[in-house]
């Protein structure tokens, strides 16, 4: 048995599998080794192991993660040694690097990541020819879910979104200014939190205001991101759930500054099961 799991910092997509046979699937609660102790890591993954005790007898363990870097990849390793003694083979990669290998295979091409946080990469068919730092939802992640939350609050609560909309946001949500401030300024997984409000934007999407909102987000990303790479003639691909259920926006503001639009995936995990022939659920 071999597990490959894809982890962003709101959840992590493990799937179990033998060969070219999916046995089994699940979702655990996200982890960034560059934003959490590793203590804190191992305690998530047992909790994920004591939830779904057949993954104990793993072989092999790919985890392309975000937040896993050069610095911090070891550690997410260590961690899963730890509660995976079982595994002999434990290979850790960037979220980046298994989103690539996904939308473009051993073909070239720009891939993206759209989610809580947000990435991109210029792929060359075997690995990362350049790629601009993401730098995360403080000082960049621009087109992410995260700052598509810090760019909704700000707008509905200094008076750009009408009143009748935060009124329906603090009830569905249970905040008021003073409870955004303190998910914002002092809980833990502040990203994860600004992300979880996509839902609500995308229910008022045919508001104009809220619209302009989601694309400058994806503008932002485009400018910043996606034409420093210089590669206008490559289809540029998406995985995530921002770019999955925001995917006519991003078409429109792609299509204005003259790019084509490859695939979007809401997960590689969704890919990697297509192939072969399940999505079961443990």
């Amino acid at each position: 048995m071999k597990i490959i799991a894809d982890g962003g910092s709101t959840k992590i997509d493990w799937v179990l599998y033998d060969d070219d046979t999916v046995v089994s699937r699940c979702c655990s609660e996200g982890l960034n080794p560059s934003l959490l102790s590793q203590e804190a890591i191992v305690s998530s993954l047992r909790h994920v192991v004591e939830e779904h005790p057949a993954m104990l007898c793993t072989e092999k363990i790919e985890f392309y993660g975000a937040g896993c870097t050069v610095s911090t990849s070891p550690v997410m390793a260590d961690s899963l040694r730890t509660v995976f003694p079982s595994a002999r083979t434990v290979v850790v990669d960037s979220d980046m690097i298994g989103a690539a290998k996904v939308l473009c295979g051993d073909e070239e091409g720009i891939a993206c990541i759209l989610g809580t946080g947000a990435n991109s990469c210029l792929w060359d068919g075997k690995g990362i020819a350049m790629q601009t730092p993401a730098l995360g939802y403080i000082l960049g992640d621009e087109g992410s879910g995260a700052v598509l939350g810090k760019f909704f609050l700000n707008a509905l609560y200094k008076g750009v979104l009408p009143v009748p909309m935060r009124e329906d946001f603090e009830q569905e949500y249970g905040v008021d200014m003073t409870g955004v401030i303190e998910h914002v300024y002092r809980m833990p997984r502040a990203n994860a939190w600004l992300a979880s409000l996509a839902p609500f934007v995308l229910r008022h999407i045919s508001e104009v205001k809220v619209r302009e909102l989601v694309r400058t987000n994806f503008d932002m990303f485009i400018r910043r991101n996606i034409l420093p790479y210089r590669r206008p003639d490559l289809p540029v691909s998406f995985v995530g759930s921002i770019a999955h259920h925001f995917q006519q926006p991003l078409s429109e503001v792609l299509t204005s500054h003259g790019l084509v639009l490859g695939t979007i995936c809401q997960s590689p995990m969704d890919a990697f099961c297509l192939c072969r022939g399940g999505k079961e659920t443990l």
